[in-house]
């Protein structure tokens, strides 16, 4: 097996992948308003779809164990293109949940190509797979939302099936071109054992380093997904920017993540400990939360965001690649499952808090980002201490 040809067709699947996630993520409160989505029940909406993922992707993660990446990967792709076509025929508001449900329920893709990446790399280049894994999610969810807003105007229900046939074109492509990465022994190995035990969930966080790791990832994404909120808010509120503008300004936030994961090479040859990177990266996003907390101005807080956007972007290359070299090879389908249902929740919780933080005052939304974050900086420490 040729690993680049493996990475660079699975790298393809993630970029249309996630390109029809950034296609609908920005346009479901909009088109959900005429079946009665709101403010309140948008949260819930959203919520559903991380719930179902919490349960569900360790369960796929353990599957692609058993039966192998290339077909969890394809029904997770099926899954979506599915929720899809279900989200642009609804005619009510019980079927938008079904169909963000559904994707939930079938939201492996992610954590499947981790886990992909993990085969085909060496302890050597992991880091540098994960990156490369993380640009082409990232390009893919920054370019999305451009293309969706200029196919909206073609109709509000076309970049849902334009999603869909995303979603389809990558599940053709990953049953056609893409290889196995998994042994068969390890296959074999796996299918006698018991599917998934849930309380998993919890004892992975006792497993040196990889608990580390997984609870420092889930603080940190529930710190940035609390920042979004707090991000949107002052571009709307303070600083006046216009919808068109605010996109303009989160490409830029994405785009800057996108520059740092490629650059996570270079990065590993100056310090090769990944510990480091990760505390150092951390303490610089806490300052830079801190100081967005701190200014008023557009040109300080895009001071900020982008700091914070630059080195936010080593956190998922870094801690990716510490758990994938501290696991066993038998579980690595269930680890990467139940690191990224950590990510589902803290997609969930990050927002909740942001609200609660705006209640008191809106800076108080990027301290509470910075509490987290030094809070994951505990973590960091603790997985220094143990690789």
């Amino acid at each position: 097996m040729k690993v680049n040809k493996v990475l660079w067709v699975l790298l393809f699947i993630a970029v249309i992948n996630s390109m029809g996630f950034g296609i609908i993520i920005p346009l479901i409160l909009s088109y959900g308003k005429k079946f009665g989505v709101n403010k309140e029940t948008i949260g819930l909406l959203t919520a559903s779809f991380s719930i179902a993922q919490f349960f569900a992707t360790p369960v796929l993660g353990s599957w692609s164990d058993r039966i192998g990446r290339k077909w969890i990967l394809a029904f997770s792709l099926l899954g979506s293109c599915l929720s899809f076509i279900l989200f642009g025929l609804a005619n009510s508001l019980l079927l938008l949940f079904a169909a963000r449900i559904l994707d939930g329920i079938t939201g492996g893709n992610i954590s499947v190509a981790q886990a992909m990446v993990s085969d085909m790399s060496s302890a050597k280049d992991r880091a540098r797979n994960f990156g490369l894994l993380g640009s082409a999610f990232g390009f893919g969810y920054v370019i999305g939302p451009a293309i969706g807003g200029l196919l909206s105007k073609m109709g509000d229900r076309v970049p849902f099936f334009f999603a869909a046939a995303m979603a389809l074109v990558g599940m053709v492509l990953a049953l056609v071109f893409l290889k196995e990465t998994s042994s068969d022994k390890t296959r074999k190995e796996n299918q006698q054992n018991k599917l998934f035990d849930f309380g998993a969930l919890i004892s992975v966080l006792n497993k040196p380093a990889i608990g580390a790791s997984v609870f420092m990832g889930f603080l940190l994404t529930t710190a940035q997904f609390a920042m979004l909120i707090g991000f949107q808010t002052v571009c709307a509120e303070q600083l006046k920017l216009s919808p068109v503008q605010t996109g303009l300004f989160y490409a830029g936030f994405g785009v800057s993540g996108i520059l740092m994961q490629l650059l996570v090479p270079w990065i590993r040859k100056l310090v090769p400990a990944k510990a480091w990177v990760l505390l150092v990266s951390t303490l610089i996003c806490a300052a830079a939360m801190v100081w967005c907390g701190l200014v008023s101005g557009l040109f300080g807080f895009a001071l900020g965001i982008g700091i914070y956007g630059l080195f936010n972007g080593l956190r998922n290359p870094m801690l990716n690649a510490v758990i994938a070299d501290r696991m066993d090879e038998k579980e690595r389908g269930q680890i990467m499952g139940i690191n990224q249902s950590y990510a589902a929740i803290g997609q969930t919780i990050g927002p909740l808090l942001a609200s609660a933080a705006a209640l008191l005052a809106l800076p108080f939304i990027f301290f509470v980002a910075a509490a987290l974050i030094i809070w994951a900086l505990y973590y960091g420490w603790r997985l220094k201490a143990s690789t």
